[in-house]
């Protein structure tokens, strides 16, 4: 058993490596084409962002599938002599927070690279080192809060069920759908400063935009998005009386008016397809799935690593893998995202006009640098909108490309 795991892991760390290399192949010859969507300024930055991002995850990629060999190896039974602490659910959740800041500990360098030079370098980041302290910090304790909550309740539930991978699927689809609901108002204010849109005209026309797609939201607020970062963006967030229309400073800026709501019209397209929900469910079906699969290993395989089927163990398993029977799921996920951003570009078009949101998505693209092709196996495993030619097409617009 442990050894069929260790070849699938090393599979997936292999497809991931080979799709990045077909992405940095297929981009490196396209960026010497003719620039399409793109200002050819923009075109040659956006390919050279691509192809630096692509390096640098085949090389996390690679550290990913020294952290599995190490923590199969003998991390996990390292660890597991390290914390002393005879009650099992608390030695749990010391056991996954100590877990999860080594794994930290191994990742941050990319998040630094990526943040302070890969970013600078083409301009996105305005990131200083004060302020990613200061949110590493909020980050770090979040994930003590909920991170140690979370797994001292499944570690109860293993302790008190035979079937608990039901019951722990139960509780931790509920506390996603709960940090759903709560992220716009609790959660995300720690990190940005929400401030109610000033511009009343636009207000009142997204209000107006919002009656009519029957959506009513708690406001309508700005961020200051520009003090981390250059990108534009914006979204509904938040579940039922919770949501809240959000809106990046940067985004105001760089956007008119009627570009500005034809990508809100696009956004309210979602919850107009109920795509949220579909999004949702889908999501519960590979968490049923992933819990009903770790909730049967059998105990072998943790005797083959040299730890006791200990909720600690089982929690640190499914850490460990969840990853590869996700990516296994991506492309269903991509493809049916895919369909539901079509239709919500149609929905988007016909709230202010297809010309207007062909518009934005180009301007989008320009001001994040967005390399508006890639190579087929890269697009049917990671991407969940479809590529920005295509969409463009389908509004359209004219493309030579």
């Amino acid at each position: 058993m442990l050894l069929t795991i260790g070849i699938l892991y090393f599979i997936y760390i292999l497809l991931r490596v080979y799709i990045s290399v077909m992405e940095i192949g297929y981009v490196s010859q396209e960026k010497n084409n003719k620039p399409v969507i793109l200002k050819p300024s923009n075109y040659a930055k956006a390919a050279g962002y691509k192809i630096s991002s692509e390096r640098m995850s085949i090389l996390s990629s690679l550290v990913d599938y020294v952290m599995f060999i190490f923590w199969i190896g003998f991390g996990l039974v390292w660890l597991d002599g390290m914390i002393v602490i005879e009650d099992v659910i608390l030695k749990s959740v010391v056991f996954i927070l100590a877990f999860l800041g080594i794994n930290y500990v191994a990742e941050i360098p990319f998040e630094i690279y990526k943040t302070f030079n890969l970013d600078k370098k083409y301009e996105f980041s305005k990131m200083t080192p004060k302020l990613f302290i200061i949110d590493s910090i909020k980050a770090l304790a979040l994930t003590v809060v909920f991170g140690g909550g979370i797994t001292w309740a499944i570690s109860w539930i293993i302790q008190s069920y035979d079937s608990w991978w039901l019951y722990g699927f139960i509780l931790v689809f509920g506390i996603i759908l709960f940090i759903n609901m709560v992220y716009p108002t609790l959660i995300a204010p720690i990190f940005n400063k929400f401030t109610i849109l000033k511009d009343e005209d636009l207000r009142v026309s997204i209000e107006e935009l919002m009656k009519k797609s029957g959506l009513k939201a708690k406001g309508i607020f700005t961020i200051d998005a520009s003090k981390r970062d250059t990108r534009l963006n914006a979204y509904f967030g938040g579940l039922g009386k919770s949501k809240r229309v959000v809106l990046y400073d940067t985004l105001i800026e760089k956007l008119n008016k009627n570009e500005l709501l034809a990508v809100l019209g696009h956004e309210l397209g979602h919850f107009k397809h109920n795509d949220i929900f579909k999004n949702i469910a889908m999501m519960g079906l590979l968490m049923f799935g992933v819990f009903y699969i770790f909730g049967n290993l059998p105990s072998d395989l943790f005797l083959a690593i040299g730890i006791d089927k200990t909720p600690y163990g089982v929690i640190a398993m499914f850490l460990i893998l969840s990853p590869v029977l996700s990516f296994l799921f991506m492309p269903i996920f991509g493809m049916v995202s895919r369909n539901n951003e079509y239709e919500a570009d149609k929905y988007g078009s016909e709230c202010e006009s297809a010309v207007a949101l062909a518009d934005a998505l180009e301007k989008l693209a320009n001001e994040n640098k967005s390399f508006p092709k890639s190579h087929p196996i890269y697009i049917f495993f990671y991407f969940t909108h479809p590529p920005l030619v295509e969409r463009l097409k389908r509004l359209g617009k004219k493309i030579d490309d």
